[in-house]
């Protein structure tokens, strides 16, 4: 079965909203096996979105409609849909019941123009809103299917799991599961180039590489009857790129943050951490302790942006910060060392650089990042250059360094 997603509202072709409707919608769609080829998002203008109907119609199975199911005047969708059907639109009168109930739980006094809501194209099924004013309702006609859903998402989301997804499953031919690597320490022109070959040859499962900030994604998709054989057929495809890629590389699956994976190897091992940072301005301790029970393990985060906070809190050397200066790899070596010690834990970690836009030389260029690790009384340094704008810079330090820390804890337990 094919369908099409037709996003209505002005407000989404402005800009002012992102179209987050579709981007769930389609990953849904795609998991019950039916396939998105288009989506289209349409003005709150009837002969435009007439038009938009007639041509998702005609290329689609279903057409799934989200927006324009409110009070106003410039909410069409229904409307539009019951003139292209060639449908009356009728009153019904549980449902205006069902929202005259809803104003009055929430304790608000609704207006005339909310009756508009619950008139629906004669003959179609009406789906009920738990979470809003305004219903859906899906239309049959012609071995065509157009499902309107309301804009909100809280609404949206609610109501096609609890209504559309049992209706829809009727037709379902097989369904589609996807199970995603993601690959650090490797470009996307290079994962390309070193697992291409399974790109070309594989059906089921299809293999697609999506490049994203600092990380490759390589979404590994199998079409299935039951959940189950998806783990079968995907697991000899998955084994070869890992050994192909290195295992190293692949770093988490599906939807796991870099953080997530260090947090448990830093728990799990009951291995402290501190972390010292001068360029990332906090974001790696921020990045850690997004992770719910990295308390456990997490002793401390310094920001020692000034070279007299770096003597001061963490013990770099005066000597150091004159002849190597701030921004070099023998200062990010105390910086991870200083802050081990002081707050008495097994890793030291630390950063720092030149973010820009101003600050950069010739001889250390802005994007300029040192990066140091203490770990189990053993220092180690490394030298990066980012580029991109401010934050760019200091986001992308922020992931190499849990990346590296990554690859240093895994190294470390292979030797123990």
């Amino acid at each position: 079965m094919r369908a099409e997603l037709l996003s209505v509202g002005t407000e989404l072709l402005l800009g002012d909203i992102v179209n987050t409707n579709a981007q769930y919608l389609g990953k849904e769609l795609a998991s019950l096996g039916i396939n998105v080829f288009y989506q289209t998002v349409v003005g709150d203008n009837p002969e435009r979105l007439k038009n938009a109907y007639d041509i998702a119609i005609n290329r689609a199975d279903i057409v799934i409609t989200t927006g324009g199911l409110g009070p106003t005047k410039d909410d069409l969708t229904k409307e539009i849909a019951a003139e292209y059907f060639n449908k009356k639109l009728i009153l019904d009168e549980k449902s205006l019941g069902e929202i005259m109930e809803y104003f009055k739980k929430m304790n608000y006094t609704p207006t005339e123009n909310n009756k508009k809501q619950a008139y629906f194209p004669e003959g179609c099924i009406i789906v009920k809103n738990n979470n809003g004013t305004a219903p859906g309702c899906i239309i049959e006609e012609n071995s065509k299917i157009a499902v309107l859903l309301p804009g909100p998402p809280r609404e949206m989301k609610l109501m096609f799991n609890e209504s559309i997804v049992p209706y829809l499953k009727k037709f379902q031919d097989g369904m589609l599961v996807s199970k995603s690597l993601r690959i650090t320490g490797i470009g996307e022109s290079s994962v390309d180039d070193a697992v291409g070959y399974i790109f070309d040859r594989q059906k089921n499962p299809t293999v697609a590489p999506y490049a994203k900030d600092n990380e490759t994604v390589l979404r590994l998709t199998a079409k299935v009857n039951h959940e189950a054989e998806a783990a079968r057929i995907i697991a000899p495809i998955e084994k070869e790129i890992r050994e192909v890629l290195g295992d190293i590389n692949v770093y988490g699956i599906n939807e796991q943050t870099i953080e997530e994976v260090v947090a448990k190897i830093l728990i799990k091992n009951q291995f402290t951490i501190a972390t010292a940072e001068s360029c990332t301005g906090g974001l790696l301790a921020g990045k850690l302790i997004d992770y719910p029970g990295i308390s456990e393990v997490f002793l401390e985060g310094a920001v020692t942006y000034s070279n007299n906070a770096k003597v001061k809190r963490l013990g770099v050397t005066e000597n150091t910060l004159k002849d190597f200066g701030a921004v070099s790899s023998e200062c990010a070596g105390e910086m991870a060392a200083g802050i081990a010690k002081n707050a008495g834990t097994t890793i030291g970690i630390s950063t720092t650089g030149i973010a820009g836009p101003g600050g950069g030389t010739d001889e250390k260029p802005v994007g300029l990042v040192y990066m140091g690790i203490y770990m189990f009384g053993e220092v180690k340094t490394k030298k990066f250059n980012f580029v991109g704008n401010r934050q760019k810079i200091r986001d992308r330090a922020t992931f190499t360094a849990l990346d590296w820390l990554r690859r240093e804890l895994i190294e470390h337990m292979k030797q123990v």
